[in-house]
């Protein structure tokens, strides 16, 4: 029934045409938060650059090597990874990329932020999005504790690096144990009390740096794979709509071509 079609493809429009306006306002979305998400990406990156010259200049010292961060982690190692991913969908394979990297590391303890990680991993919800450096430095402590006392041997961070607007990477960060700079000379720097205290203190610390700078530069990450998915869902939704369009107008001239045919039919009879 030609009749039937054409209200079919009209619905179809219509719903098609809703799906765009809700691309467009997620789109916008994504676009309005990219600036501010950039920003806090780069002093997030500007200060944990910052601790790992301290960092490499206090893992040089021999004498620091007693300390047990710097503990080897041998073999069969006893992982703990933090693994970061988004608080909602609709970003491309922002996600997915995690997960499937998440996946080449079995029996690994993993400590999800963000929603969709907690979802995951059956944990109690933390949003990658207002995660704040407090929360960086609670985990840290706790992390940092553990591993002094040999409740495990090494962690890891999964994340997300930001390349560009138009590529992320999932990536995994060794954290602890700290090791030394390949190359890496001790500079000629006073430390009060000595190294070894202040690499003790210092360790949470930088723990915490590389866990806030990984959860900014994932959000990061995240509004700019959701941008590109909302613009290229945006651009399919117009190129169906005008498709869609073509063939509701190719049905109703069919309908009108075939009401003159049979009404100049009925005039001859």
């Amino acid at each position: 029934d030609m009749g039937a079609d054409i209200k079919a493809l009209r619905t179809r429009i219509k719903s098609v045409d809703s799906t765009l306006h809700l691309t467009k306002a997620m789109g916008l979305v994504a676009s309005s938060k990219i600036r501010r998400a950039t920003e806090s990406m780069l002093r997030g990156r500007e200060y944990l650059a910052s601790l790992e010259r301290v960092m490499d200049s206090l893992t040089s010292c021999p004498e620091c090597r007693k300390i047990p961060y710097m503990r080897s982690s041998g073999e069969n190692a006893r992982t703990r990874m933090i693994i970061i991913a988004g608080d909602r969908g609709l970003a491309g394979g922002y996600n997915a990329n995690i997960f499937r990297l998440a996946a080449q590391y079995p029996g690994v303890e993993f400590i999800p932020i963000g929603k969709r990680a907690c979802d995951r991993f059956g944990k109690p919800q933390i949003s990658s999005e207002t995660y704040t450096r407090e929360a960086a430095y609670s985990l840290a402590g706790t992390l940092c504790d553990d591993f002094a006392k040999g409740k495990f041997d090494r962690l890891g961070i999964l994340s997300t690096r930001y390349v560009s607007v138009l590529t992320q990477e999932a990536f995994v960060r060794w954290v602890l144990p700290l090791a030394p700079k390949p190359g890496a000379e001790s500079v000629a720097a006073i430390f009060e009390p000595d190294e070894l205290t202040i690499l003790n203190a210092a360790a949470q610390e930088y723990v915490a740096g590389v866990i806030a700078a990984s959860v900014r530069e994932s959000f990061a990450s995240e509004v700019a794979a959701r941008r590109a998915a909302m613009d290229s869902a945006e651009k399919n939704a117009n190129e169906m709509i005008d498709n869609l369009q073509l063939q509701y107008n190719r049905a109703r001239q069919s309908t009108i071509t075939q009401e003159i045919t049979e009404i100049v039919a009925g005039s001859g009879a």
